[in-house]
């Protein structure tokens, strides 16, 4: 047995590990935290000072049984987890769970490489209780919050809900956007543009800077120019220069990735999780932008190899968020001269990003001559302007350039030779009817951004708490189709100016972040009666509170005293609201047939609309609302047509009623017992000869569908749209490639049922 037992949370770090340590060395994983709150119940005495009660995870209990046994045949443990606080509480509930001493060594290091892992060994230190009660005291808070609040969530609003201290405020940020653009009054303005032709075959574009109000003033500006002389009056030179952005803190790296590469919050983390356990980055959780010197010096070295001297500039990055402690450099490459890696395609996607913006950081600004040419009207003292750069050394622009987000664009284009006091002729003059535009909704990407200038959640929680808003269904990640409008362009031509009307598509968006009824509801509830969970002040001021007890400015308990005490209050207080005050029903208006109410509200499987009340002697109707409508719009005359459904469209050979309605998974038609799905067909306009064809169809598939069935079981081989699968019902398991369908055993069907990953369905949501 090897002298020295060193544990760190996964499998592939421990394998990166071992590799740069002697044989005097075993390397283990604990796969992630050994200990928890349990699942049920609060587990925290709030009698006894919040006092957590932590038990080994049950999964977890087989893997503490075989490190002990390891740690009792070495002669020395070092703790290897993360850096972070997250990684420290990891370190410390594995020297509860083992029984390890409190002098127990504990190494830390910002990169996987053996310099980094040697340097470690050298100055070990023991577990940093501060970050360990920091990580605590978010733990156990987020456990009250969401034990206490949780209930009346399920008693007031909807049974299954929850809340959380940071996804209620990521919720209320969309939610808030979203009314913010659906009252957006769009105002309308003109702008004018020229058009004048040079030698050459260029053209010259210039526009007036200030954009007319009202149609009557673009057409009496266009009027006015009707036979002016225009001359270039000026043009005026400047140089500029362009700095290059810093490297990557956990946060830009996921809204960077969002933007050029595509990737989902969540995706990003794990590729950079796989990055940085093969040694290839740096720590991937940091608000940091700091470079260590070495860094530095091998950023240069591989710039100089590259591009020559005159590309290289070092230069230093200072975090401008104060609360930034989580770790000590910015995300970068452990090896500046290697540009490209081998493996999986999207981790050689994100190095070569990781690798791009962390060697443009130490390379020289990009020098522009920035041009400013202004045409005079004869007729007129407003003057026309064209704007445009040059690259005149390009730089890390060689390299690296950084997105920006959609309300941050700007575009540059490059002038045509000019010279000054040159005479133009007018090819073209028209003036665009535009249109002011709300603030963009959110993306993963951008929520991350607005999260962290709030100071809501560090970069462990980023990830996780989109994921989570998304997965508990308050928030959707979908597409919008646009709207039609009408533009007007006006346009100066052979000494007239017409007038055109053109349509136009505006509004449309591609995955971004909606929130869902249950969302609006739910963000609703919590900001009237609950208004510090989801107070962006509020939560910005406990996790700075978080940050104190890191460094041992506060004892964590008090920090959960001082929240406690009034929000209980508040839950208690909440006992007296009322169902009907919590339910966000909104009364469409009255059946004019049965004079009953009609209600769109929410209901145990989603919004939906009902006619009648509980009171009445005849119990209500009910209908769900359609996929796409919410209870915020949908309308009196739509709620009543959805209440003629079912229809009843005809009859199959058997004799069965074929009737067609809205359901929970959207529009469909019924036979008997069966069902089949009508997308993209419509329940009130659905002939019967359609239903017939899709009811042929599903009875083909289902005739098609089982390969192997196991009687006594649930465990079935099926042909699915990728192929043959095994499947249980709630479980689905691949098939090996070397293996007959139709040979498998049950029991090697269970095997692999076993062996399976539980997967969650990601919903993405096309909105019209």
């Amino acid at each position: 047995m090897s002298k020295h037992l060193v544990i760190v949370e996964s499998p592939a770090k421990a394998k990166t590990i071992e590799k740069f340590l002697g044989k005097d060395f075993t390397v283990q994983a604990s796969f992630g935290h050994v200990r928890d709150l349990p699942k049920s119940g609060m587990a925290i005495d709030i009698e006894h000072n919040f006092a957590p009660n932590y038990e080994v995870s049950p999964d977890k209990k087989k893997r503490i049984a075989d490190l002990k046994k390891l740690v009792k045949a070495a002669d020395t443990v070092w703790l290897a987890s993360d850096e972070d606080r997250e990684g420290e509480a990891i370190a410390w509930h594995l020297e509860q769970a083992l029984g390890l001493p409190t002098d127990t060594k504990r190494i830390v290091f910002h990169e996987i490489t053996e310099g980094a892992i040697r340097e470690a060994i050298q100055a070990p230190r023991v577990v940093d209780m501060n970050l360990v009660d920091a990580q605590q005291a978010r733990r156990v808070l987020d456990r009250l919050v969401g034990y206490e609040l949780s209930p009346v969530l399920w008693k007031k609003v909807q049974r299954g809900l929850s809340a959380g201290r940071v996804q209620s405020v990521a919720v209320r940020l969309i939610v808030e956007r979203e009314v913010e653009i659906e009252n957006f009054e769009a105002k309308s303005s003109f702008k004018i543009v020229a058009e004048f032709p040079l030698e050459g075959g260029a053209t010259l574009k210039a526009e007036l800077l200030t954009k007319l109000a009202t149609e009557a003033e673009a057409k009496s500006f266009l009027a006015a120019c009707i036979g002016a002389d225009f001359k270039l009056e000026s043009i005026e030179t400047k140089p500029a220069k362009r700095s290059p952005a810093a490297p990557f803190t956990t946060s830009t790296l996921q809204q960077e990735a969002s933007r050029k590469l595509s990737f989902s919050v969540k995706q990003t983390m794990s590729v950079a999780q796989r990055l940085y356990e093969q040694g290839h980055i740096t720590y991937m959780r940091t608000d940091s932008v700091n470079l260590s010197q070495t860094a530095i010096e091998a950023a240069k070295a591989a710039i100089i190899a590259q591009h020559g001297p005159d590309y290289a500039q070092t230069r230093q990055y200072t975090t401008k968020n104060s609360s930034a402690q989580e770790a000590h450099e910015a995300i970068r490459p452990t090896r500046f001269d290697v540009s490209q890696i081998s493996g999986e395609r999207n981790e050689q996607r994100l190095y070569e990003l990781i690798w791009k913006r962390a060697i443009a950081s130490q390379m020289a600004e990009a020098k522009l001559e920035r041009t400013t040419a202004t045409v005079a009207i004869s007729t007129r003292i407003e003057k026309l302007t064209a704007k445009g750069e040059i690259v005149t050394f390009d730089g890390f622009l060689k390299v690296y350039l950084e997105d920006r987000d959609d309300d941050e664009r700007d575009e540059s284009n490059l002038l045509p030779p000019l010279t000054e006091g040159q005479s133009l002729a007018l090819s073209r003059m028209g003036a665009d009817e535009t249109f002011d535009r709300p603030k963009p909704r959110y993306t993963e990407a951008s929520l991350v951004k607005q999260l962290e200038e709030l100071g809501i959640g560090r970069p462990s929680t980023y990830a996780p708490t989109i994921s989570t808003i998304q997965d508990r269904g308050y928030v959707e990640k979908g597409d919008l189709d646009g709207k039609e409008r009408t533009a007007r362009h006006l346009e100066l031509i052979d000494a007239n100016v017409t007038s055109k009307s053109t349509a136009e598509t505006y509004g449309a968006d591609r995955s971004k972040l909606f929130p869902t009824d249950v969302g609006r509801l739910v963000n609703d509830f919590l900001v009237s009666y609950f208004p510090n969970v989801v107070d962006v002040t509020f939560t910005a001021r406990i996790e700075k509170e978080f940050d104190e007890i890191a460094e041992g400015g506060q004892a964590w308990q008090k920090v959960i005293e001082d929240f406690y005490e009034p929000f209980h209050e508040t839950v208690v207080a909440a006992e007296g609201i009322s169902r009907q005050a919590a339910s966000g029903a909104r009364e469409l208006g009255i059946d004019p047939k049965t004079g009953k109410p009609v209600v769109a509200r929410l209901g145990r499987f989603g919004p939906m609309l009902q006619l009648g009340s509980a009171d009445d002697e005849e119990k209500p109707k009910f209908a769900p609302l359609p996929s796409g409508r919410k209870i915020g719009d949908v309308t009196l005359e739509e709620a009543l047509e959805l209440f003629k459904l079912p229809r009843v469209i005809g009859k199959t050979k058997d004799g069965h009623d074929i009737s067609a309605n809205f359901g929970r998974f959207g529009p469909y038609i019924k036979w008997g017992s069966l069902y089949a799905s009508i997308k993209p067909d419509d329940p009130f306009s659905i002939t019967k000869e359609r239903a017939l064809e899709l009811i042929a169809e599903k009875e083909l598939a289902d005739a098609n569908k089982y390969i192997k069935q196991f009687e006594g079981t649930k465990i079935a081989i099926l042909n699915g749209r990728y192929g043959p699968y095994i499947s249980d019902g709630t479980k689905n398991a691949k098939i090996p490639k070397e293996s007959k369908p139709e040979d498998l055993t049950l029991e090697q069907c269970e095997e692999l049922i076993k062996a399976a990953p539980v997967r969650k369905k990601k919903r993405i949501v096309k909105r019209t």
